[in-house]
């Protein structure tokens, strides 16, 4: 461990304390030199430290960077195999795929602060700035058929709105099938991507890819989507990320591991948007009208088309009707 990893650790675990540079230099077991070029080299990655004269060094309560130390300090032991942070990527689903196809085990957990080519369903671009979100992915090795990956993305869906509420109070609800909005605003995007063993109709890996929107980047969302985009949170709060990361891994991982039993269905049902209203089922076909009645045990639409026939949706997406 580097003389800045001993500090950043030393100054977690005493947040809020003043530390003197000769007893950090003492404690972590070096010169008072290289204390004072590990806080700048801190200070660089993004933390804020205090330092005032005569009292030393502190870690400022607003910190919120993401960290494998940070992560781990909210997280129960066993629920990741292998955890990789980065500070800015390509895309956190791409390097994961690229551990997955190198025998990574299930539970590996790929985090990045920033990514440059986020992906979204549909081919679509996610937009990932620095320092305002999370962008994680999750390498599984389900034992499901093909045909039950909807579970993965629907319990993923009931793992994030439970931390968010848990963790900021403020209530969310699912659009379906994969977005968590908080007051209209979509705050959060799913995207499972998985290779297939044809041969027997289930899984070599799946990747589960979660995007969320912490705090509303500088300068705004960019234009073609600030009319949907949101936030989770107005302002900074001291660790948000990492509690956040923490509690959607250990309560996906909880749902995860005991599949079979839909337990994630009630809290995923319960919060689905637009249950009763008028929507447009969107698929490459077009669009088609129809009212959105409720969702089945697989997480699938019940919807009522407007000649009175009943059907169930398992794809694409929906949108609502506006001025009918």
């Amino acid at each position: 461990m580097t003389v800045k990893e001993k500090l950043k650790q030393l100054l977690n675990d005493n947040r809020g304390q003043f530390l003197s540079g000769e007893q950090i230099a003492d404690t972590i077991g070096c010169t008072r030199g290289a204390v004072w070029k590990a806080v700048h080299a801190l200070e660089n990655e993004g933390y804020k430290i205090q330092a005032v004269t005569n009292k030393g060094y502190c870690m400022a309560e607003e910190n919120d960077i993401i960290s494998q130390e940070g992560i781990k300090r909210f997280i129960r032991e066993g629920v990741i195999s292998e955890l990789h942070v980065f500070r800015i990527t390509d895309s956190t689903n791409l390097q994961l795929k690229k551990l997955a196809a190198s025998g990574a085990p299930e539970g590996t957990l790929v985090i990045s602060g920033e990514q440059t080519a986020g992906r979204g369903r549909l081919g679509r671009s996610f937009y990932s700035p620095s320092d305002s979100g999370i962008y994680m992915s999750l390498l599984l090795r389900p034992s499901l058929h093909t045909s039950d990956a909807i579970r993965i993305t629907t319990a993923a869906a009931a793992a994030v709105a439970e931390t968010l509420e848990e963790l900021t109070g403020r209530k969310t609800s699912v659009k379906w099938v994969n977005d968590i909005y908080i007051e209209n605003r979509k705050v959060c995007g799913i995207l499972t991507e998985a290779s297939f063993n044809v041969e027997f109709g289930g899984f070599d890996y799946a990747v589960l890819g979660i995007g969320i929107n912490v705090y509303e980047p500088a300068g705004g969302f960019p234009e073609d989507i600030s009319g949907i985009a949101g936030a989770v949170l107005r302002d900074r709060a001291a660790d948000m990320r990492n509690r956040i990361i923490a509690g959607v891994t250990e309560r996906f991982t909880d749902y995860y591991r005991d599949i079979d039993s839909s337990s994630y269905f009630e809290s995923y049902r319960s919060r689905i948007m637009w249950i009763g209203k008028k929507i447009n089922i969107i698929s490459p076909a077009g669009n088609t009208a129809a009212v959105l009645k409720d969702i089945d045990s697989e997480c699938r639409l019940i919807v009522e088309y407007p000649d009175g026939t009943q059907g169930v949706v398992s794809s694409g997406e929906i949108s609502i009707r506006v001025n009918e």
